[in-house]
């Protein structure tokens, strides 16, 4: 007995499925064959065939090269990984799942594209940009992009450098907000692999994805690598590896090389990457391959903060708290040489009473992760309020966190753990 349902019976279900997959299978056939000869002079002899509709004629996504295959095949079929999440590779997928959208591998660029760059909707509320630290970067910027129209030599790399803490990465970022620049940003983090190679092959494929940034979507980019001496930085008793150096002349080579840039295919004569501004920050470039660092590659910048930007910046932070700028100056006049960090740090000090009372509100810490990711739909947390910033707290806060530092340099717990640990 067959099983109904909404009045269709199984079988009758399965055979019109079977049906319409034939019928799938004829026409994806027949416009196979069609393509081969889009002239219409081929044995059918009717009407020429329409030629395919590109989605945009200044992409070059479609673009095919001497053997007919478009940008995004070629760089399917030259990765080094087969699965799905690379890219749906015509051969290795099923037809049905690697469909036929701008090219057969269409997934890989626009799947990572959207990964790699960064947008700053997170930075919300007024902050201050120094003025001499915006013209740096907005000059490197502008330099890099209209270098045809300039009669002179400009390095590609901006290297800022300087003391800890002092907002390089984060004056960096305000800036590119400010002028609409989406950046692609890497950490020394990413420098070192397993794989020999892999780390600059990393930094090529970001830099290309900038310049597909710059070039499809019309929108101003550049590649952004955080704490580089970190990463390759050569330090007393640290090993230098292979990844190290090919990550130095990876750059060196960028810099040289700025519109043609290989990630390990075929060169083709019609690939030109369009010039992208590499900024780099860190806190002592003196580390760096001296070649990498020189004039004509590198622009390096010192940022040391004096104390009227330390004022402005730390007044801006505390301007919503009912921080005057006499009261700023007063804070910054009793903990003098503090990077600009401290004095986030010092805000941040002055939460933790009312988050412990917070805490309390909701059933104390035994009730913490049943409230915080277990409470129902609409069940609501208590609202939690904001403490009133004083100069007393402040400074409370601001004492506490300057004993803890002072602890940590005197104890130096390390040497109870190291007996022959030199002075």
């Amino acid at each position: 007995m067959a099983i109904a349902i909404s009045g269709v019976s199984l079988p009758s279900l399965f055979h019109y499925k079977n049906s319409i997959i034939a019928r799938k299978s004829r026409i994806r056939s027949f416009s196979i064959r069609s393509c081969k000869d889009v002239s219409g002079e081929g044995d059918g002899g009717g009407e020429p065939s329409q030629k395919p509709k590109r989605l945009s004629e200044k992409s070059s996504w479609e673009a095919k090269d001497s053997e007919g295959k478009d940008y995004l095949y070629r760089l399917g079929s030259e990765a080094d990984n087969m699965n799905i999440a690379v890219g749906a590779r015509a051969g290795v997928i099923d037809d049905l799942f690697a469909g036929n959208f701008l090219g057969r591998d269409s997934d890989i660029v626009f799947d990572y594209r959207q990964k790699v760059t960064r947008s700053f909707e997170h930075l919300q509320g007024d902050y201050y940009i120094a003025p001499v630290f915006m013209d740096k970067v907005v000059c490197h910027i502008v330099k890099n992009f209209i270098v045809h129209l300039l009669n002179i030599k400009v390095p590609l790399i901006l290297g800022i450098w300087g003391g800890k803490g002092q907002g390089k990465s984060f004056q960096t970022e305000l800036i590119f907000q400010a002028m609409g620049v989406e950046p692609v940003i890497m950490s020394a983090g990413e420098l070192e692999s397993e794989r020999a190679g892999e780390p600059g092959k990393l930094i090529r494929e970001r830099y290309r994805t900038a310049s597909q940034v710059v070039q499809n979507q019309g929108k101003l980019s550049c590649l952004m690598i955080n704490d580089i001496d970190a990463g390759i930085g050569r330090f007393e008793n640290t090993q230098v590896t292979v990844n190290n150096q090919i990550v130095a002349g990876t750059l060196m080579n960028l810099a040289d090389n700025p519109n043609r840039v290989s990630i390990g295919q075929d060169w083709r004569e019609a690939d030109i990457t369009n010039r992208i501004p590499i900024i780099l920050t860190g806190n002592d470039f003196s580390t760096i391959y001296a070649p990498l660092i020189r004039d004509g590659r590198m622009e390096k910048f010192y940022w040391q903060p004096n104390r009227e930007d330390i004022v402005n910046i730390v007044h801006r932070m505390y301007e919503k708290d009912g921080i005057s700028r006499a009261q700023v100056i007063d804070i910054v006049n009793t903990f003098p040489n503090q990077a600009l960090d401290f004095y986030g740090a010092l805000r941040s000090r002055t939460y933790d009473t009312s988050i412990s009372k917070w805490v309390d509100d909701i059933g104390g810490m035994e009730k913490l992760g049943e409230k915080l990711l277990k409470r129902r739909k609409n069940e609501e947390l208590p609202t939690f309020t904001p403490p009133e910033q004083t100069m007393d707290t402040l400074l409370e806060a601001g004492y506490s966190l300057v004993k803890e530092q002072q602890f940590v340099m005197e104890t130096k717990l390390s040497k109870e753990y190291m007996k022959n640990m030199d002075d």
